[in-house]
């Protein structure tokens, strides 16, 4: 992202927002409610319009394509509260989300893939996807992503809802993916295990970028006050 600025309505909520995620890092996205931070991967996957500022992806530039184009171009998103089809099985669920045409020609490697990562998925294949734990929940949202096969995996506030125990369990497993070069943007109010993962951190504040650094060199102190502002 390059100096993005974005509105809802008439009320800018990005502000000359500049970041960058490379292939094989996690970088996590920190900041109080109304940050902007869910404005951020909205912007990047064509939710919302960007008024000025460019979005590159790659060698190309994204700005103002449709979210079907994104995704097609490797860009995927497992959206806060997770949006799951509770009546379809998981299996189903799965399946919606390689519906592109390179994403249809691997399904069956990035099926066996998912189950890898989340065997409690395989366990459950032919399940309502409603009927299963949050836990499991947010491991068929993020698997559900995974089928179109992105190079650049968006989260946002995936520990929503989650027992601690679970939280670090779902980040050890989401630490596992950049061995496969696939890039990761989180989006979190847990900073300390958004942290614990990433290699970089942003703080956004009313809509700007407020620091960014190394993940290990933010202080306990800094990260509560990330989401008290100042």
């Amino acid at each position: 992202m390059q100096d993005v600025h974005a509105y809802y309505d008439l009320a800018p909520a990005l502000k000359g927002v500049s970041l960058e995620v490379n292939e094989g890092e996690i970088v996590s996205v920190l900041g109080p409610n109304g940050a902007g931070k869910t404005t951020t991967v909205h912007a990047i996957m064509g939710v919302i319009k960007v008024k000025s500022g460019k979005i590159l992806f790659g060698d190309r530039e994204i700005t103002g394509k449709k979210p079907h184009q994104i995704v097609e171009l490797g860009i995927s998103l497992v959206p806060e509260g997770r949006l799951l089809f509770p009546q379809m099985t998981v299996e189903e669920n799965l399946n919606l989300g390689a519906s592109t045409p390179k994403a249809r020609s691997k399904y069956s490697s990035s099926l066996d893939s998912v189950f890898l990562l989340f065997p409690r998925l395989r366990e459950r294949r032919f399940q309502a996807g409603g009927t299963l734990s949050g836990g499991e929940q947010q491991m068929l949202a993020i698997g559900r992503a995974l089928m179109s096969s992105p190079h650049l995996l968006m989260l946002d506030e995936p520990s929503i809802g989650l027992a601690p125990i679970m939280v670090e369990d779902l980040f050890d497993r989401l630490q596992k993916l950049i061995e496969t070069g696939i890039g990761l943007l989180i989006v979190e109010q847990n900073a300390v295990q958004a942290l614990r993962i990433s290699q970089r951190a942003y703080v956004l504040e009313l809509g700007e970028v407020a620091t960014v650094r190394s993940s290990s060199e933010f202080t306990s102190s800094e990260i509560i006050s990330s989401y008290i502002g100042g």
